[in-house]
């Protein structure tokens, strides 16, 4: 498998070639023609921004031509402004290199690129393909006919032994035109395709922005449980203790049983409605931290869990939730699926990292990939260049490690 994958990819055919070769003088054209009008304007200062905003336009045209010749998609070199507006699209489209390739891309070939194109195909092709019609010239002409303007044929076999040098030199010529197809693909793919650099820029941008989101959904979680903490759970307080004042005055009778019902209902809400709010976001865990917040989820669990001698510095509040939320869907799915007995939380911060391991002596054999959530939870682990793995192999045991590259949160 490393072999195949290292082999270059297959060239394209003959007919992609000359397809590709095509669509550059139906695209050239059309460019060469934009260019002189735009030129035309850039006297009076109009045409000029046209000019350089539409090789992006042109560029985009020419990234999805490269279809034909590889099924190897080209992504756009263009960063996303960090701002909405056409202004601050505008600023950043100019100050992208890439917006200077694309128009000197677009200047290369509407005034060089097409011709040489179109010279090519004519000769590749017109020539065998005229010498290949020696017989129905002939046959048109009458008494002699001159094959490709150059040579007279007066009789039938010379005019066959025309048509068959044509199709030999056709086939011959289509080597080089597929050749010079490839080079010409290689060309507006060098023009067109990303560098490394802005890929870099890129992947540094989507990283800050799935960082961005996942800080905007933990406020979100804690403004929820804000809201649920002091609203919704202070009126089921206050609900509670007036049922069991009512409980108190009430007569022994129907009236006492039901008020006695609602008391105990009511009391069941408040236990559920806070432990909704603790899995939210817990208390625990903004205040005292990750070490504290794993030894209450160990105090919490189903099975019989180890958590001694967590000692850990206050981290970056998304990485303290990441890790302690993956630790509890661990637990969560002890408890389901592994049929342990006992299970055990080790969690370390050294040299800028933080390393949380869960272990436990089930049967072993568990997958991520059957939905047991830690999927969801990578994600937001690699979004802070953190990484979750499991080991688990048949008859057990099974150990869950997140490591999170961080440091000591200041103050």
């Amino acid at each position: 498998m490393p072999l195949a994958r290292s082999l270059p990819p297959p060239p394209p055919s003959p007919a992609r070639s000359l397809l590709y070769l095509a669509s550059s003088v139906l695209t050239g054209i059309p460019a060469l023609i934009a260019l002189v009008l735009l030129v035309g304007l850039s006297v009076v200062l109009v045409g000029l921004p046209v000019l350089v905003l539409g090789g992006i336009g042109f560029a985009v045209v020419e990234r999805r031509r490269l279809g034909i010749m590889d099924d190897e998609p080209v992504p756009s070199p263009h960063r996303t402004p960090g701002e909405p507006g056409i202004g601050a699209w505008l600023r950043l489209r100019l100050s992208e290199q890439a917006t200077w390739r694309e128009l000197a891309y677009g200047l290369l070939q509407a005034l060089v690129l097409w011709p040489l194109d179109l010279i090519a195909l004519a000769v590749a092709l017109g020539t065998p393909l005229g010498m290949a019609a020696a017989p129905v010239q002939l046959a048109v002409d009458g008494e002699e006919a001159r094959v490709v303007k150059t040579v007279l044929v007066t009789t039938y076999p010379q005019a066959f032994a025309a048509a068959a040098a044509g199709l030999v030199l056709l086939a011959v010529l289509l080597r080089p035109l597929a050749a010079l197809a490839r080079v010409r693909a290689r060309l507006t793919r060098l023009l067109l395709a990303p560098r490394e650099g802005e890929l870099r820029d890129r992947l540094t941008e989507v990283t800050r922005s799935r960082a961005r989101l996942v800080a905007a959904f933990e406020a979100e979680r804690r403004r929820i449980e804000r809201d649920l903490h002091d609203g919704a759970q202070q009126r089921l307080v206050a609900l509670t203790m007036t049922l069991g004042l009512a409980r108190l005055d009430a007569p022994k009778g129907p009236l006492a049983d039901k008020l006695a019902s609602a008391h105990d209902e009511a009391g069941r809400v408040l236990t559920e409605l806070r432990e909704l709010i603790h899995g939210i976001h817990p208390q625990v865990l903004a205040d005292y931290g990750l070490g504290a917040a794993l030894a209450d989820a160990a105090d919490r669990s189903a099975v019989p869990v180890e958590a001694d001698d967590i000692a850990l510095p206050r981290l970056d509040l998304p990485v303290e939730t990441a890790a302690y939320f993956a630790v509890c869907e661990a637990l969560a799915n002890i408890a389901k699926h592994s049929g342990a007995r006992t299970a055990k939380i080790t969690a370390g911060h050294a040299q800028g990292r933080l390393a949380v391991a869960v272990h436990d002596d089930g049967r072993g054999g568990a997958d991520p990939a059957r939905g047991t959530g830690l999927t969801g939870l990578a994600d937001r682990i690699a979004v802070l260049d953190g990484t979750l793995s499991i080991t688990s192999p048949t008859g057990g045991p099974t150990v869950l490690r997140v490591e999170i590259p961080c440091q000591e949160r200041s103050g």
